[in-house]
């Protein structure tokens, strides 16, 4: 159960490693207002899923701390992220804001059950090294004049792990809570882009393909998979396996012509496979337990 839980948390990160592709490939649409249709999408499948099991909508009323946490999770990380890439150069904002899985595998010591090994930090810190390697590519310069997007950036990162964190400790609150995060998500995003951006549709078939692709998957079905996943499955080892989504990214766009194959990667891809494995040693253990010596 706790091995199959983990396997859905992880098919979030591939979802998301496609991040990237699908938002190259979305024109020029501001990021709020992308935001604000996104989860719109991703809100669909659930929506779908309450009018075909009505009864399942008793699930949703939940207690206000729930709803606080879910909104402010997935709300609170897009807005202090497109504030961070606002403030700051992406490279630099990108690094400070992917602290979060480092932060979920050491907070996870605080939840009840769990214990923090060495193994846990180091796999989680392999995984950091090849983040950096792959989101560094064209050098790092931390400016003083950029503190405000660095300190959104590191924000990004709290809020995230928090939230994953803390939805750890909601394990008994059904995922279809997640329809209602994305759905107030959507909507707090289209007042954000009404109150700061112009409005920007997609100008091809292939831009809405791109958009609708995203509320489907990254900015969709990920957030259902993640929220089954840190409530059922190994919170550590999903926290270090997180650092796979930029290394997959960059294989991803690789792979379309965005970006050249270079050592980097290959280190890369050393790195974060490594600490993944690393992490999961416990897993590896309950999946393969020693087997008793026979009596002679």
């Amino acid at each position: 159960m706790k091995f199959r839980a983990t396997a859905i948390g992880f098919t979030a990160i591939v979802m998301w490693s496609f991040l990237a592709l699908l938002t190259a490939g979305s024109g020029k649409m501001p990021p709020f207002q992308l935001s604000a249709v996104c989860f719109a999408i991703g809100s669909i499948p659930g929506l779908v899923m309450l009018i075909f099991n009505p009864a399942r909508l008793a699930l949703l009323k939940q207690p206000p701390k729930v709803w606080i946490t879910g909104i402010a999770g997935l709300f609170g990380y897009h807005f202090l992220y497109f504030t961070a890439l606002r403030n700051a150069p992406a490279v630099e904002a990108g690094l400070i804001a992917y602290l979060w899985p480092l932060l979920i595998v050491v907070g996870s010591a605080l939840l009840p059950g769990e214990r923090l090994r060495w193994y846990h930090v180091a796999g989680a810190l392999a995984g950091l090294c090849g983040t950096f390697l792959i989101v560094g590519r064209n050098g790092i310069d931390f400016d003083g004049a950029n503190a405000v997007g660095y300190g959104a950036a590191f924000l990004c990162a709290f809020t995230w792990s928090g939230y994953s964190l803390l939805t750890r400790r909601f394990e008994a609150v059904s995922t279809d809570v997640v329809t209602g995060f994305c759905l107030a998500t959507s909507v707090l995003s289209l007042f954000c882009h009404l109150g700061l951006e112009q409005t920007v549709w997609p100008a091809t078939i292939f831009e809405w393909v791109a958009v609708i692709g995203l509320g489907l998957l990254p900015v969709g079905a990920a957030f259902y998979a993640w929220d089954h996943g840190v409530k059922n499955g190994d919170i550590q080892i999903l926290g270090a396996a997180s650092y796979a989504a930029p290394l997959l990214s960059t294989l991803i766009l690789t792979l379309f012509g965005f970006a050249e194959p270079s050592w980097r990667i290959a280190l890369a891809c050393l790195l974060v496979t490594g600490g993944a494995v690393l992490a999961a040693q416990d897993m590896f253990r309950r999946k393969n337990p020693a087997r008793p010596v026979a009596a002679e």
